[in-house]
């Protein structure tokens, strides 16, 4: 029972099993250091009985000491990969909808809102008014093209469905470009209110049988510090078919 106790195999079957299952395979690089261990082990083990006992379950439990220190060490890494991953651009995150084929990028430090009538919006808590959020309407359209030219399309989206009726808007630009095949217009406006101004960007497309809208946009007094921000959320924005 005692030889059991103090069997180096032992020690380090514990290691490797203790670690992630996802991480076992990693574990090969460091198989050197682990036999050095084991080895100094076994050679301290040739005292007697009870001394080697003794000296090797202090080694084990360094040894255990040292692996567990590993398994923090590597799954830290493997936690910063992930998250690089979703990180796909310094200073954003990745949200991707597999169920209605869309994704887009919004920056870090937003967060999710639930709004009646919106299928996603992320917004800053501290400005309300800097925020995106994707709307999607059903339609039996193929190509947004069929709507009409940017800035006529761009307009009437505006005036109807992106600001309150009551407020001044003032398209600034609209124009077209292709992602995949896909036809996307991109437009910036500016919402008059009584009490402030938001500045915007929005981007829409037609795909799978729906009409997709992404707005995102800040309060004129920011848009200078915001605006290259907003101009990567409403770039990332990309279809893919469901």
């Amino acid at each position: 029972m005692a030889s059991l106790h103090c069997s180096p195999s032992i020690h380090k079957s514990f290691f490797v099993s203790s670690l992630p299952q996802r991480l076992r395979g990693r574990f090969v690089c460091c198989r050197a250091g682990i036999s050095f261990l084991v080895r100094a082990e076994q050679a301290h083990g040739s005292s007697s009985n009870g001394q080697a006992c003794s000296s090797e379950d202090r080694l084990g439990r360094r040894q255990l000491l040292a692996g567990s220190s590993f398994i923090t060490w590597i799954s830290l890494a493997d936690m910063n990969s992930m998250s690089f991953a979703a990180e796909s651009k310094k200073g954003f995150l990745s949200v991707t909808d597999k169920t209605d084929g869309y994704s887009f990028l919004y920056p870090f430090g937003w967060q999710e809102v639930v709004i009646d009538g919106q299928d996603k919006v992320f917004k800053d808590v501290i400005e309300p008014l800097e925020s995106v959020s994707v709307n999607l309407i059903p339609t039996s359209k193929e190509d947004i093209r069929d709507f009409g030219p940017p800035q006529q399309v761009a307009e009437t989206l505006i005036k109807k469905v992106l600001a309150p009726s009551n407020q001044k808007t003032k398209l600034i630009e609209a124009s077209e470009h292709e992602v995949d095949g896909k036809a996307y217009y991109t437009f910036e406006f500016v919402a008059q209110a009584p009490n402030y101004s938001r500045h915007a960007l929005s981007t829409i497309a037609v795909s799978n049988g729906k009409f997709y809208t992404l707005t995102t946009g800040a309060n004129e007094r920011r848009w200078e510090k915001m605006k290259d921000k907003l101009r990567t959320v409403v770039d990332s924005f990309t279809i893919s078919n469901v």
